[in-house]
């Protein structure tokens, strides 16, 4: 799953993990008995979370500028805001790096539907049909076509949003399956189906193989296929979540997060609810494997709600999203580490949300998601940062 946006009940907003990247849990959502907003801060692609309406917002005159970096975003040179409102998010780069494909619930949606932007004039134009829940797009080699998850199949609407009073949970929909299309959003083709959540799909930047998550063998597990749907291997086995991966640059290895149970009853309850498609993601930890699939490693080790990482150009560090500056689980900050698990450094200090982070092939730039700068509560918008190491 990609992280979607997503409102927990709480008196802050946070983007709650997507089910492509995945939105993140927080610590108010652990208690599972406790049933909670429907509508997640961080989410997963699938999940949009209810809002409850928080503290007010800010009056123009307090409310910092979202085109300047703050004090101690020492890696952002310059800041561009390229979305005004709504819910926008995981926006990824085309391989020319001339547009964006993201996913927002702009003009009236009920849910998330994809979005083509290009980086010139700024207009955003609607790719997806309209119909069903949408997820997770991604660029195909030659920037002719893009892949995104889809319901569409299975029904016009959103779908049933997953029972809160399981706690917060995500739902991994098996009506989600991967598709292609023109760049415009005509000639529809299915990529990946079959029984099961298919989504979370991204490119290496080699344009030969494409990974995404799947709950075909019963587990939610990593698979790799070729560009044109061939050649399907499993890449991870441990019992629990695996999803929102990414290629590195040279395309050797792959950056995910994953929630694994430890002990029996963290097992015991995982076994519960993933019968019913869900998953609970309030740890989520990030690991790096070869696109084989072997050498698995895990990269942080804090016990917080870690997700989005992509690999810095250089291929030794990973920037991430997460929560673990926050005792109370609700505000997530990218933060950049090394592959080797050591040297963590915070990027980015906004008192709300910052997610969905994606480089240049250069390093020269970043685009992320956040709600800095939001003139309504739960507003989700994307930015270009011009970086520096």
């Amino acid at each position: 799953m990609r992280p979607v946006l997503s409102r927990l009940a709480a008196p802050l907003t946070v983007l709650a993990l997507a089910a492509c990247q995945g939105a993140a849990p927080t610590a108010a959502d652990k208690p599972a008995a406790k049933p909670a907003a429907d509508k997640p801060a961080d989410k997963p692609a699938t999940d949009k979370p209810t809002d409850k309406p928080a503290d007010a917002p800010a009056t123009e005159a307090a409310r910092p500028d979202p085109g300047v970096p703050l004090a101690g975003e020492k890696h952002f040179k310059s800041l561009k805001q390229l979305t005004f409102g709504g819910e926008n998010a995981e926006a990824y780069f085309s391989f020319d790096e001339k547009r964006l494909v993201f996913q927002s619930t702009r003009d009236g949606a009920a849910c998330d539907q994809i979005y083509t932007l290009d980086l010139a004039d700024k207009t955003a134009k609607r790719v997806s049909s309209g119909k069903g829940r949408t997820t997770c797009a991604y660029f195909l080699p030659g920037d002719q076509r893009i892949l995104y998850a889809s319901t569409h199949a299975a029904a016009d609407d959103c779908l049933p949003a997953p029972d809160r009073s399981k706690g917060y949970v995500w739902k991994l929909y098996p009506e989600f399956d991967i598709y292609t299309a023109g760049a415009d959003g005509s000639d529809i083709k299915p990529l990946v189906t079959g029984p099961g959540y298919d989504a979370e799909a991204t490119v290496s930047p080699l344009g030969d193989a494409i990974v995404f998550t799947s709950t075909r063998d019963g587990d939610p597990e990593l698979y790799k296929i070729n560009v044109d749907g061939t050649g399907l291997v499993r890449l991870t086995d441990t019992r629990g979540y695996d999803g929102g991966a990414f290629f590195s640059p040279d395309g050797k290895r792959i950056v995910y997060r994953a929630n694994h149970p430890e002990g029996e009853a963290e097992l015991k309850a995982y076994d519960d609810i993933i019968k019913e498609n869900l998953v609970r993601p309030t740890r989520l930890e990030i690991f790096v494997m070869n696109a084989d699939g072997s050498e698995q490693r895990q990269i942080t080790r804090n016990g917080k709600a870690n997700f989005a990482p992509f690999f810095h150009p250089d291929g030794k560090r990973i920037i991430f999203s997460s929560n673990q500056g926050d005792p109370k689980g609700r505000n997530f900050d990218l933060y950049l580490i090394g592959d080797d698990g050591q040297g963590q450094e915070q990027v980015t200090f906004s008192d709300t949300f910052d997610g969905f982070p994606m480089f240049t092939r250069d390093g020269k730039t970043l685009v992320f998601a956040s709600n800095r700068g939001a003139k309504t509560h739960g507003d989700t918008d994307v930015f270009l940062a011009e970086w520096v190491d």
